[in-house]
């Protein structure tokens, strides 16, 4: 035993927390319907140790009605108006982790916001995967009377430009839900270290 009182206490020799430089911006997650923003979201945060916010529940909360009420009573102009206000909100809240609806960061003016004041990460999926998650769900306005596939095709063609320009871009599978996060803190710790090689390339 020693009697150096430094060497006798282990724990003034620990390393430092690896992902404690990922927590000083809000990381904002897009991506399609059914890539799985808000599982892996939640995820993350708990990883990071970060509050987790869901956009959709945010507006829900802000408008006093569902998603699908919104659409019906106000139409789809509203809700991306209202959820604009409510991510411009959000973003200057102290940094946390952010699950967006599928069309958000397709907004000039949100995406503008996004990836101004925080660092946005692509969740990529296969559409045959997406169609497969979504058509079992309820509660997606868009898909309602249609085929989600053909609804995901649509929003590919349309979205992937702007979903393109994130700054991050994480391919995920159909894979447990903490692989796809061990993915994105990954990708984030590389995007730190060289942030201009790491934009928009998949990981």
């Amino acid at each position: 035993m020693t009697d150096d009182p430094d060497l006798s206490r282990p724990d003034l020799g620990a390393s430092p927390d690896p992902r404690a430089a990922l927590r000083h911006r809000t990381i904002v997650l897009v991506g399609l319907m059914g890539v799985g923003k808000s599982s892996v979201g939640r995820r993350l945060a708990t990883a990071l140790d970060l509050p987790f916010r869901d956009a959709d529940n945010e507006v829900e909360a802000a408008a006093g009605r569902t998603i699908p009420e919104i659409f019906a009573e106000m139409g789809e102009p509203a809700f991306r108006d209202g959820e604009r206000r409510v991510i411009a909100r959000l973003l200057d809240e102290p940094p946390h982790v952010l699950a967006t609806g599928g069309g958000a960061f397709a907004n000039a003016e949100t995406r503008a916001l996004i990836k101004d004041k925080a660092i946005a990460v692509w969740l990529k999926a296969d559409l045959e995967l997406l169609a497969r998650r979504v058509g079992r769900k309820e509660g997606r306005p868009l898909l309602k009377g249609r085929d989600p596939m053909a609804v995901l095709r649509e929003h590919a063609e349309t979205r992937y430009p702007a979903y393109g320009e994130a700054h991050l871009t994480v391919e995920t599978g159909d894979t447990a839900h903490g692989v796809a996060v061990e993915a994105v803190i990954q990708a984030l710790h590389a995007y730190l270290a060289h942030p201009q090689q790491s934009e928009s390339e998949p990981q």
